[in-house]
């Protein structure tokens, strides 16, 4: 991703002329959720000044030179999100940073999920899984496609069967947690890694329920992820886009 990183933070990568990051936070916002606390290091001032400067950046507006304070926008508000920026350092791993943002998040319930993947998933229906099994956290798992074409070979070396990029059979996390406030209790300092001990800790205590997600999820991990987004995005083949 180093042609679209290497001066801004994989998150504000844009997809149809708006970060990815904004397009995961449109699909909480279209079921419900809009209140964000954004865990910051890389690049962090780059996202600040996005925000900071959204309402001016995304309607027209007329300001006034000899008085700053003088500004009129024109255009209505596109998005009501509450977004907190918070910085959680440049060397911490996910864990870490849930853990230094544990203060803002006032003993409640709070959902998780990463900064360069899409999905179509039905936040409330999660939500609503989520309560039903009691449990302190809960992973979304999704069937992902395979990268590469899939053979079958009989004994011989030939080919009985080709399937291009064909989807998988096993579960991987697509991120989208929800975790209750006790699973901060599981989580360490700055190296602690979400996705080892916090959730082995938890699997292990059968605190870790899976909702099966069927829809569509796609990682931005490369170049041709970043392509393939935006080209479906301007075909308007974009499934993640729920909203209106």
């Amino acid at each position: 991703m180093r042609e679209e990183t290497e001066h801004r933070p994989k998150p504000m990568v844009d997809v149809g002329g708006r970060p990815i990051l904004w397009h995961i936070m449109k699909t909480f916002a279209h079921h419900g959720f809009n209140d964000f606390a954004l865990c910051l290091g890389h690049r962090g001032d780059y996202i600040k000044d996005y925000f900071l400067n959204y309402r001016a950046m995304t309607g027209d507006v007329s300001i006034c030179t000899s008085d700053i304070a003088r500004i009129e926008y024109y255009t209505p508000a596109a998005d009501d999100f509450r977004v907190s920026l918070l910085d959680t350092g440049l060397e911490s791993m996910t864990g870490g940073r849930i853990k230094r943002i544990a203060h803002h998040l006032r003993d409640e319930r709070f959902c998780v999920t990463y900064g360069d993947g899409v999905a179509d998933v039905n936040v409330a229906a999660l939500l609503e899984f989520h309560k039903s099994h009691g449990k302190l956290a809960t992973v979304t798992a999704v069937h992902p496609t395979s990268r590469f074409g899939v053979l079958n070979l009989d004994g011989e070396g030939r080919v009985t069967a080709f399937a291009e990029k064909p989807q998988s059979t096993d579960w991987v996390s697509a991120g989208y947690f929800i975790f209750e406030p006790e699973v901060l209790e599981f989580l360490g300092d700055d190296d602690c890694v979400l996705e080892r001990e916090p959730l082995e800790r938890l699997t292990a205590e059968g605190q870790l329920y899976a909702y099966h997600h069927p829809g569509f999820f796609f990682a931005m991990d490369t170049y041709r992820d970043y392509l393939t987004l935006n080209r479906l995005f301007e075909e308007g083949n974009a499934p993640w886009v729920v909203w209106n």
